[in-house]
């Protein structure tokens, strides 16, 4: 059984003006819901190397299917899901689609989610 004596309070207390000041902060009801999504998309472990593989360098879906060693349609399905939600983006070079992490703050949300796991 986990203790969970720090988890709760001893004396239940509550302090108005501190649940004031809190929830007067808090984030709108859709701002929560768009950063639930994008959590819940990167949640999965076949995007995260998506994300990977396209944080170093911009790759066509071919080569990007190559490099994980999946095939064309489940790395197209990955990369339908993540360009929804503003994640990667694409260009076409004739008959090949190029795709690349949409913009700076992807690579830092990236980024920032591998120092977190690597701090001690």
């Amino acid at each position: 059984m986990q203790n969970t004596e720090c988890d709760v309070c001893e004396q239940h207390c509550t302090h108005p003006q501190t649940v004031c000041q809190a929830r007067s902060a808090m984030l709108a009801e859709d701002s929560v819901m768009k950063i639930a999504e994008i959590f819940k998309i990167l949640g999965d472990p076949t995007r995260i190397k998506v994300l990977d593989v396209l944080s170093k360098r911009e790759l066509c879906v071919c080569d990007l299917a190559a490099t994980l060693q999946m095939g064309q349609s489940a790395i197209s399905h990955q990369l339908r899901i993540l360009r929804g939600a503003r994640l990667v983006k694409y260009r076409r070079e004739g008959k090949e689609a190029w795709y690349s992490l949409d913009d700076e703050h992807v690579l830092t949300l990236f980024q920032q989610g591998l120092e977190h796991i690597n701090h001690i």
